[in-house]
């Protein structure tokens, strides 16, 4: 199956990083979501990432004005019809997805692909919502969408072979390294990722350490690049307990179970990063120096 127009639903952080990549890629690209100050607010990012890029060189302002040029956004789900390829990457909330699936379904031609970036809930689940569970799909790609190179690729039960290859190949096209996942809850990524986060929570809710002292020990004793409570600030706390209940609910596993940290953190609106604190202060006055000294 060729490819020509990509569909994005949803302009955030998510949405608008893979809107990025596929207009990169040569896509005429429709961007959804259901303000128009929400699509502004995605090109302005998807802008000051091609900005850098630009002023690192790695593209010419003509490969800017190119790829902007291929974008197109819109608050009506219905233009999603132009589409050949869809993916859904709002929030992570079940129910929203299942609603944006069943409209697809409706508003898409019977050959178009649909696939969701969910980066929990099962593909079977939101395949059911269809009439073409053979062509619902995962494809999970990891944050911020520009610099990372993996993609999941989950199969639901019911999805075709022939969604599947379009589906890796689009990965390859996108300059990502695509990694097959089946469909259990949280795939591969967060299976493995969200229990360690939440155990750092734990050590921090029992006083095991501080903040600063769990994130260096992850940092310098694991080699890891940033530490689990500093990357649960930048993946969101609500997104991690989101995460985190799905697996709960669907392997009913104790080991699942957030902590009740988190769960209280999320109820104060602390957040991480896009609400100004989390278990970093990203108040203006703090948050280059809280990213210098836990992102860089």
């Amino acid at each position: 199956m060729q490819v020509k127009t990509f569909g994005v639903i949803g302009s955030g952080q998510m949405g608008n990083g893979i809107a990025q990549v596929a207009a990169a890629s040569g896509l005429d690209v429709v961007m959804s979501d259901i303000k128009a100050e929400f699509c502004e607010n995605g090109v302005a990012t998807i802008t000051k990432n091609l900005d850098r890029m630009v002023k690192k060189e790695k593209i010419s302002e003509a490969d800017k004005a190119a790829i902007l040029g291929r974008i197109t956004t819109t608050t009506d789900l219905k233009d999603m019809a132009s589409a050949d390829f869809v993916v859904e990457a709002a929030v992570e909330r079940e129910d929203l997805k299942f609603k944006i699936f069943e409209d697809l379904d409706k508003i898409c031609p019977p050959q178009v692909i649909l696939a969701t970036n969910t980066s929990s809930i099962p593909i079977g689940r939101i395949a059911a919502r269809t009439s073409r569970p053979d062509k619902v799909i995962g494809m999970h790609f990891m944050n911020p969408v520009p610099v990372m190179k993996l993609v999941e690729v989950i199969k639901g039960l019911a999805t075709s072979d022939e969604t599947f290859d379009t589906t890796w190949k689009l990965c390859g096209d996108f300059g990502k390294t695509p990694a097959e996942a089946n469909d259990f809850p949280g795939f591969i990524a967060n299976r493995i990722l969200m229990p360690m986060i939440n155990e750092a929570i734990f050590c921090l809710y029992q006083s095991v350490g501080n903040a600063e002292d769990i994130d260096t020990v992850m940092k310098l004793g694991m080699a890891h690049p940033m530490g689990p409570l500093a990357l649960a600030d930048f993946i969101g706390l609500d997104v991690c307990l989101s995460i985190l209940n799905v697996m709960y609910d669907g392997f009913k596993n104790p080991k699942y179970a957030p902590c009740p940290l988190l769960v209280n953190m999320v109820n104060a609106g602390k957040l991480g990063v896009k609400s100004g604190e989390g278990f970093y202060d990203y108040s203006e006055s703090k948050k280059a120096e809280v990213i210098a000294k836990q992102f860089l």
